[in-house]
């Protein structure tokens, strides 16, 4: 019989398969930072975690509470400092940023600043803090995210961190390096971006989910891919490590 679990869990067991061992990560607390931890407890013992308020290669004990947590400090390489983690960011040492955002358009441009005009906000929301240096200068930025209409729109009112721009060669036109937005995760299903056109894309739906529903949860449409998958769910040892040595405390994911 196979496992239950809630749609945080599988969000996280499936970030967490897509990093890679020897590789860097910039995280932030939630979901990312949990991702982070089950990936270096099951495929990628040697991730590289780093958060933004300095903690360097930290050997997490347990879930932090924010990004300057003590806790993102315990035995780490480096206990540095904002500017530090900024500047390892812009020599292109950084190859996963999770990033997220009160709107986010088909080609991946992250609105976390206003809804509404800028200058007369419906909403005004904290702003960029380190997004916009990850998302333009780190390799691949992913975004772990509840899947609305309300959140995926056609055009961002205001783009606090930029993805693919305006298309295919949009970001190299504006003079930013290579890379961009890689994945993003819902509780629907796993996005990627369009080789050519840089466009969203669903790339696997997760179980129980049609391509129907997902379009019908999104402002703008999406591309489907050719090799459209099937996510598979999460094992009895993702969850038990998630559940028993992650967050034991049920911080991030709740109960199943």
């Amino acid at each position: 019989m196979a496992p239950e679990y809630n749609m945080m869990e599988l969000m996280i067991c499936v970030a967490a398969r897509y990093l890679e061992d020897g590789k860097t990560v910039a995280v932030g607390t939630g979901a990312p930072c949990a991702a982070a931890m089950l990936a270096q407890k099951t495929k990628s013992p040697n991730l590289v975690v780093l958060f933004e308020a300095g903690g360097i290669a930290p050997q997490l004990p347990e879930m932090p509470i924010s990004v300057g947590d003590s806790r993102t400090f315990y035995r780490a390489v480096m206990a540095a400092g904002m500017v530090d983690t900024m500047t390892t960011c812009a020599r292109g040492q950084v190859d996963y940023a999770f990033l997220g955002g009160a709107q986010i358009d088909k080609y991946g441009n992250i609105n976390s600043t206003c809804i509404g005009d800028y200058n007369k906000p419906k909403v005004r929301f904290p702003g960029s803090g380190g997004a916009n240096d990850f998302a333009s200068l780190c390799w691949k930025t992913m975004i772990m995210t509840v899947h609305s209409k309300s959140r995926f729109v056609e055009t961002c009112d205001f783009i606090t961190s930029p993805g693919f721009l305006t298309g295919d060669g949009a970001r190299e036109a504006a003079g930013l390096p290579e890379g961009g937005p890689y994945k993003i995760i819902t509780d629907l299903c796993v996005m990627g971006f369009d080789e050519k056109t840089k466009a969203m894309t669903i790339e696997s739906l997760h179980p129980g989910v049609d391509v129907d529903k997902v379009r019908g949860e999104t402002g703008f449409d999406l591309l489907v891919s050719d090799q459209l998958g099937r996510t598979e769910p999460p094992t009895e040892e993702e969850l038990r490590l998630l559940r028993d040595e992650v967050d034991p405390l049920k911080l991030v994911i709740g109960r199943a």
